[in-house]
């Protein structure tokens, strides 16, 4: 059975993107939430973990920070299992990013910018 092929420019999941990139994470999540229910795997967890990263922002927005480093950290152990290339992203640039979150939400200091989901 071959991969599930990602189209990020229509459908729930440019919906989902459009959300994230727009900071309407709760938005992003719930269409990303559809395509991931009907998904097998690999696809499945890898949605699951870009899923996460839209919900550990959203957390974040209501003030959660715990929340959100934790999210963050269920999101990276599930994208790690992936090559730096996966579903039309670069897991390698997404994963270094989310890093650096969870270092300066854990440890307080400013934040960088909400990281890029996408090529």
């Amino acid at each position: 059975m071959g991969l599930m092929p990602f189209d990020w420019s229509s459908g729930a999941l440019a919906e989902g993107l459009h959300c994230y990139r727009t900071s309407r994470f709760f938005d992003a999540h719930e269409h990303w939430e559809s395509v991931w229910l009907a998904s097998a795997e690999p696809e499945k967890t890898f949605l699951q973990a870009i899923i996460q990263v839209a919900a550990a922002f959203h957390h974040l927005e209501k003030g959660n920070r715990p929340g959100a480093v934790s999210l963050l950290g269920r999101a990276l152990s599930r994208l790690d299992d992936y090559p730096d290339e996966f579903g039309e992203m670069d897991l390698a640039r997404l994963r270094e990013s989310l890093r650096e979150w969870r270092l300066r939400l854990g440890d307080g200091g400013p934040v960088p910018e909400i990281p890029f989901i996408g090529r």
